[in-house]
């Protein structure tokens, strides 16, 4: 995995989406069209959980994997991924 500079590109702004068919309704003349805009939030994949950046404990960890310094508990990794597959794979989950 490459580490280098971070670039928050959902903070730019609204991606827009425009979408034009080939074909127009009969008897309008004009072509339709579909504007779409996603938020900042929708961009960066939020689940509609309470999820807040630390900006401090982003710069902590990224201070400490250029130091060479960070330790990955790879017991503790392995542990959370099972137990987020066993709650994707459990029948009575919602979607």
């Amino acid at each position: 995995m490459k580490i280098g500079q971070f670039e928050n590109k959902a903070a730019v702004g609204p991606a827009v989406t425009e979408r034009k068919s080939t074909s127009a309704p009969a008897g309008t003349g004009a072509e339709p069209s579909a504007k779409v805009e996603l938020s900042s939030t929708a961009l960066m994949g939020a689940g509609g959980g309470d999820a807040v950046f630390d900006a401090e404990k982003v710069k902590r960890i990224a201070d400490a994997i250029r130091d060479g310094k960070y330790e990955i508990d790879a017991d503790a990794i392995a542990d959370k991924l099972i137990a987020n597959a066993q709650e994707l794979l459990s029948p009575g989950r919602k979607a």
